[in-house]
């Protein structure tokens, strides 16, 4: 599982020029999944995203977690970041998980998330999406659970 997470002023999620998802202040979060990855990944990445300290304190400092600030989530599914890229000019996407089981734990990934009593916004997994972001800091950091 490998998830690309930006902390963001605010962001929004469009399907057709039509906002699906939107949220203030928070992560958005591209994810994506490889074959193999289930519950266990999940769980892991959960748990770092949502404890993971990169707002700013009172003495800004990067020190509070998403849950300090009472922000939310905009998670969308990517599974271009599993793109092999060695060989020729065009990516390869063969290492992603199939459709069907993505699909299943891109929601349960959500749900757990929401368990978690955070506010989730979400794209539409496998739809042709426009985000937009305002990126705070720029503060982009990557969760690889073959890298834990």
């Amino acid at each position: 599982m490998r998830v690309v997470l930006q902390r963001a002023k605010k962001a929004s999620v469009s399907i057709a020029d039509k906002v699906v998802g939107q949220i203030d202040a928070g992560l958005v979060l591209l994810v994506g999944f490889e074959d193999g990855d289930g519950e266990a990944e999940i769980d892991y990445v959960v748990r770092k995203v949502i404890n993971c300290r990169i707002f700013a304190d009172e003495q800004g400092k990067m020190n509070l977690s998403l849950q300090d600030i009472g922000g939310a989530i905009l998670s969308i599914s990517q599974f271009t970041l599993y793109a092999q890229t060695r060989k020729g000019n065009r990516p390869s996407f063969t290492a992603a998980q199939a459709p069907q089981a993505a699909a299943q734990n891109y929601a349960l990934f959500n749900q757990k998330l929401c368990q978690q009593g955070i506010k989730v916004e979400t794209g539409q997994f496998g739809a042709d999406m426009q985000v937009s972001l305002i990126n705070d800091g720029p503060v982009t950091i990557i969760f690889d659970t073959d890298h834990k």
